[in-house]
């Protein structure tokens, strides 16, 4: 018992002594991807690619609001209601469809270049974080506190920039 008590506190004082070497950096990664000047230009050329699409839905849903009116209007005999209200289910389907592959198309662009972006930020964070002779970076996602001179993420967005200059 008094050995295991004796490697405990042994163990604890190694602890203590390499805490207190030990180097930290902490990094916002959400916030630093974000800032950086390619996911910037890249979500003003997301909206400009899907703009055309969002422009298509938006007269389609005037359309709607047009036959809706229409209909409402009572002046209209019980065919010409008919083919109205025909013509606005497609209308509606079609505006469903457009949206849902809209979602999905934006959906895995920004995928697709948010991976390709978190994987140069996590290649930047470690030149960043062996520049500046760290042992350990966490993200401030999963911490409680720090202080905010470990704070590196403006560092990193800047290494980012700089790594990878947007044309």
């Amino acid at each position: 018992m008094k050995r295991l008590i004796s490697i405990a506190s042994l163990a604890l004082a190694l602890v203590g002594a390499a805490s207190a070497q030990l180097k930290v950096g902490v990094i916002n990664s959400q916030k630093a991807l974000l800032d950086t000047e390619e996911i910037k230009k890249a979500q003003k050329d997301l909206e400009a690619k899907f703009k055309p699409r969002q422009d298509q839905m938006a007269k389609i849903s005037k359309d709607l609001e047009d036959i809706q009116t229409q209909l409402q209007s009572g002046k209209l005999n019980q065919v010409g209601e008919q083919e109205l209200q025909t013509q606005g289910q497609r209308k509606q389907k079609e505006l469903e469809r457009l949206q849902q592959d809209l979602q999905e198309d934006a959906e895995a662009a920004r995928n697709d270049i948010l991976q390709q972006a978190g994987t140069r930020m996590q290649e930047v964070v470690k030149k960043v974080a062996e520049e500046k002779g760290l042992d350990l970076v966490l993200d401030s996602g999963g911490t409680h506190f720090f202080k905010t001179s470990l704070e590196i993420t403006d560092d990193a967005v800047a290494a980012y920039n700089k790594a990878y200059p947007v044309k």
